[in-house]
């Protein structure tokens, strides 16, 4: 399978797609005045101590203190490079994803928070979790910085290995390398060396190495040069986060449209794999990038409801608050009559519709409960052969997932964790007349409902008219097919009705009031 990278930045806004066999796998968007601030390390200054609930409130500098945890405390700055702790590893998935250190929150905490913290002390601390609505960032102070081999942890005394390297040659090779260059560094910390260091040179990993050498450098100097509070590290952006995860010999090409971004970009891959460079390559069309490669009709399609195959058939994604729900349609590819005809012509649709549904799992980010609903099937291998494609295109996807056959009517259950926000809460808001709903009531509807509320409001209307103010479209309606429910109106409350189109006003809104007199 061979990939590219398109990336289009504005200076506002970066998104990058990944293509798959020129398909439209997956899509990141970055928003420069919605940045995240995962990963940034801070220096902050206690505000607020709670022993009751063993914790702390830390202002970083954002609109809300960040909240700390007893058992993520580290509590001297003179300490940040020297604190030894037990370290857990855990490698989560393949193609870029963190291996980072899990903490035992159950554990009792050795002291109390009280014991650790005062009001007014500056501490060094990182965001664990964004912050959301009226809740603050979770914070710890146990520090991790990913690289693309290593993970470097300036506050354990440790050296990990990822679980999926197996072999006892290669883990004492890497071991190796790293104790080697923090024995001639004196480089203090923790290394985790990730999934993605098995088989590098020598070379690869020194050179994160060195990197986290001269990145923690750098942090020691404007910890102690600044006031709290202060950023002293901030994650990279969007797209060296995604060169440093997904770089491969796979790319064929990494294409850009913003000069500035292409020398960034040519810098960084330099650095951690020079071999790569001459992919990276400068779009200078007037032509919008994203629509030179068919990156833009692909979005636009994934924010429907509806997706047609190439067959004919289609499936219809549904979105609700519990699970997503996917339906299969044979839609205009009927085939022939026959028995056997018609289960080879459902069994191509199914297996067409797998191979999309899973593209657009991973290019909406599609979470949680999803339920499959194909075709129904007489044969069990045929049934057999549409999981076992679910199955073999969610390999492709770096989420974690897992897939299950429920029943002999077509239906597949996959469950998937989201690894980042879903596509369509990115690039869409709630419709302001349906509030997410998804229909709004008909304007004979609206017009039913005036006539009721008329009812109740006539006798405290005085004036020899009545002024009602309503939707354009409600207003055509009452003119028009509903013309009988503005003479009932008149009717009822004996006196002339004068309907005012207002464009200001929701589709199911109207204003009533009393004039003249």
């Amino acid at each position: 399978m061979t990939k590219e990278m398109i990336i289009s930045s504005n200076g506002h806004e970066t998104r990058v797609a990944i293509l798959e066999d020129d398909q439209l796998a997956e899509v990141f968007i970055e928003r420069e005045r919605h940045r995240g601030v995962v990963g940034n390390v801070y220096k902050g200054r206690v505000s607020k101590v709670l022993p009751g609930m063993q914790s702390s409130f830390i202002d970083i500098g954002l609109e809300r203190d960040g909240f700390l945890y007893v058992s993520d405390v580290i509590t001297n700055l003179d300490e940040f490079d020297q604190a030894e702790d037990e370290v857990e590893t855990k490698a989560k998935g393949e193609g870029g994803e963190k291996e980072r250190p899990e903490r035992d929150r159950d554990r009792e905490p050795e002291a109390k928070i009280e014991e650790l913290l005062k009001e007014g002390q500056d501490v060094v601390v990182q965001v664990a979790k964004e912050p959301l609505g009226t809740k603050g960032a979770r914070l710890t102070g146990h520090v991790s910085l990913p690289g693309r081999f290593l993970v470097f942890m300036p506050t354990v005394d440790h050296i990990g290995i990822s679980r999926k390297i197996a072999t006892r040659e290669e883990r004492t090779r890497l071991r190796a390398i790293v104790k080697e260059f923090r024995e001639q560094h004196s480089f203090g910390g923790g290394v985790i060396i990730r999934t993605a260091a098995e088989g590098r040179t020598k070379e690869d990993i020194l050179a994160d190495l060195h990197y986290f050498h001269k990145i923690w450098l750098e942090m020691r100097q404007k910890s102690e040069g600044r006031r709290a509070p202060a950023v002293i590290y901030q994650e990279p952006s969007l797209v060296n986060k995604l060169l440093r995860d997904l770089l491969t010999d796979d790319y064929t090409a990494i294409r850009i449209d913003d000069p500035r971004e292409h020398e960034r970009i040519l810098e960084f891959i330099g650095r951690i794999m020079p071999s790569l460079a001459s992919r990276v390559r400068l779009y200078d069309k007037d032509y919008p990038i994203f629509d030179e490669y068919g990156v833009q009709a692909e979005l636009d399609k994934a924010l429907r409801s509806k997706v047609w195959l190439k067959s004919g058939g289609s499936i219809v994604i549904n979105q609700t608050e519990a699970l997503v729900a996917i339906d299969v349609n044979t839609g205009r590819y009927v085939g022939k009559k026959s028995a056997g005809r018609l289960e080879d012509t459902i069994l191509k649709t199914n297996l067409e519709a797998a191979r999309e549904i899973v593209r657009q799992i991973r290019l909406r980010d599609l979470g949680g409960i999803i339920v499959l609903d194909f075709i129904d099937m007489e044969e069990k291998k045929n049934r057999q052969k549409v999981f076992q494609v679910v199955e073999q295109e969610l390999r492709k996807d770096r989420a974690p997932s897992k897939a299950l056959q429920v029943s002999d009517f077509g239906l597949v259950i996959v469950t998937r964790k989201r690894v980042k926000q879903s596509l369509e809460r990115v690039l869409t808001e709630p419709c302001p007349y349906c509030s997410g709903a998804g229909t709004i009531k008909s304007s004979s509807t609206v017009c039913y409902e005036i006539l009721t509320e008329m009812k109740k409001l006539g006798p405290d209307l005085d004036g020899p008219g009545v002024l009602l103010r309503v939707n354009p479209d409600i207003a055509r309606a009452l003119k028009e097919e509903e013309r009988g429910v503005l003479e009932d109106l008149k009717s009822l409350l004996g006196r002339d009705v004068i309907v005012k189109p207002d464009v200001h006003l929701h589709h199911e809104q109207f204003d009533v009031m009393a004039i003249g007199g």
